[in-house]
């Protein structure tokens, strides 16, 4: 038992890595948003554009990206992802070279590329690591742990870089952020180069059982489970990069306080993510999702309903030169921090409930789940948009939808008692 353990351990070790990265190179876009609602005088639609291009990739790479997992591997696919990644931020940093808004949002698609494919990779490994559904899961929170590590770290860094001038603030201003990447990516295809990746459904691709031929999408679980990750993604990027530009444009606050706050979401983030990941072996991830979607309901509500209350509350924040200090933020505010909380816990439970009993068609059902995380640019966007025909607050309605619809998903969508077909083989 031990061996198997030792055998798993560098295998998980890296996984973990690679959602660190997802995170840095995805959480870039956050304040990037500010930067160029600055350095190119755009509207709060027009900020959210490099958000949106890097998710809508998932859109054309999920499927694409759950085919390479099925014919190349995880090894090979993970390799692919991190030189498709590091592509992508040179990209990026060449628009700050270049001043170009154009070239930044298709440095922004590319790296979204990358970002799909270990998407791909790190969730279903993770929860093949596991010795059943519930320590699956588990794995995955812990994963999700280092994503929100890397997620917490990329405002506040960006934030002290772009400095409190809006004058200052432009692409190459975040340049310190890219090359991190870029060492990133370089560590990361070196180690994972010399590792050794197991392939747990590698054998068994072809996707027949008894004779009969199934997609994931036949899975009612798994089919509203697509629409569920749609709707989280949508959540958890959208309310801390419109929260960005709700305190620096409607509150008139500095961009450096405004990412340490926005930094404390992600923080809570990590703060719930390992507390999923130490109860994750013994509370089901329905019961996880459950909690969770009631709870980010009922905060959004509060944040909406208390936007007349003027008074302020001291919110603990990790500021750039790694002190914890305090930053005075509305009640209302506070209330929409804390949905960070609230959206901790719910990727893993999602995709371990969307997947499970899948079998052989876990690789295709997670290339098909990734598709759906255009989400994350989608609703960002789209809540932008209705920030500027009405108010920052107004827009965060359709957050309040999305948390209504997980939680259906916890109670109902996510049973799979009549709807699992016979003769789906495991492996």
């Amino acid at each position: 038992m031990a061996k198997r353990d030792n055998n798993r351990a560098l295998p998980i070790a890296v996984m973990f890595a690679l959602f660190f990265i997802i995170a840095f190179v995805t959480g870039l876009q956050n304040p990037m948003g500010v930067i160029i609602k600055s350095q190119f005088a755009a509207s709060n639609l027009q900020s959210q554009l490099g958000n949106l291009a890097n998710f809508i990739a998932y859109a054309f790479m999920g499927i694409p990206a759950g085919m390479m997992l099925q014919r190349m591997g995880y090894k090979k696919t993970a390799l692919t992802a991190i030189a498709v990644g590091f592509a992508g931020v040179c990209v990026m940093w060449f628009a700050g070279r270049a001043g170009s808004y154009g070239i930044y949002l298709a440095g922004a698609f590319v790296s979204g590329f990358s970002m799909c494919m270990l998407n791909t990779v790190v969730n279903p490994m993770l929860k093949s690591l596991g010795s059943n559904e519930k320590r699956g899961n588990q794995l995955i929170q812990f994963g999700t742990t280092f994503n929100s590590l890397g997620a917490t770290l990329t405002p506040i860094l960006v934030g002290y870089l772009m400095g409190n001038e809006a004058s200052a603030r432009s692409i190459a201003s975040a340049n310190p952020a890219l090359y991190t990447a870029m060492g990133i990516f370089v560590l990361a295809f070196a180690v994972i180069a010399f590792t050794r990746i197991p392939e747990p459904y590698g054998t068994a691709a072809g996707g027949r059982g008894s004779g009969r031929f199934y997609t994931p999408l036949r899975f009612r679980h798994f089919s509203l489970g697509v629409a569920a990750i749609f709707l989280y993604v949508g959540i958890e990027v959208g309310i801390p990069n419109i929260a960005n530009l709700y305190m620096t444009d409607a509150l008139a606050m500095d961009s450096s306080a405004a990412g340490t706050i926005v930094g404390t979401y992600w923080l809570l983030m990590l703060a719930g993510r390992l507390t999923g990941g130490a109860i994750g072996g013994r509370v089901s991830g329905r019961a996880m999702l459950t909690f969770a979607s009631a709870l980010g309901l009922l905060f959004i509500g509060l944040f909406i309903a208390l936007q007349g209350v003027a008074a302020t509350v001291p919110l603990p924040v990790f500021r750039s030169d790694l002190s914890f200090g305090a930053e005075p933020v509305r009640i209302s505010l506070l209330f929409l921090i804390l949905c960070g909380l609230a959206t901790s816990v719910m990727w893993g439970a999602i995709f371990s409930l969307a997947t499970s009993g899948l079998g052989v068609y876990t690789a295709a059902a997670s290339g098909i789940f990734m598709t759906m995380v255009c989400g994350g640019g989608i609703m960002p966007a789209l809540q932008a948009w209705i920030a500027d025909q009405s108010s920052y607050p107004i827009s965060y309605a359709l957050v309040a939808v999305g948390f209504a619809y997980l939680l259906f998903y916890a109670l109902r969508g996510s049973r799979t008692e009549h709807d699992m077909p016979a003769g789906i083989p495991d492996k």
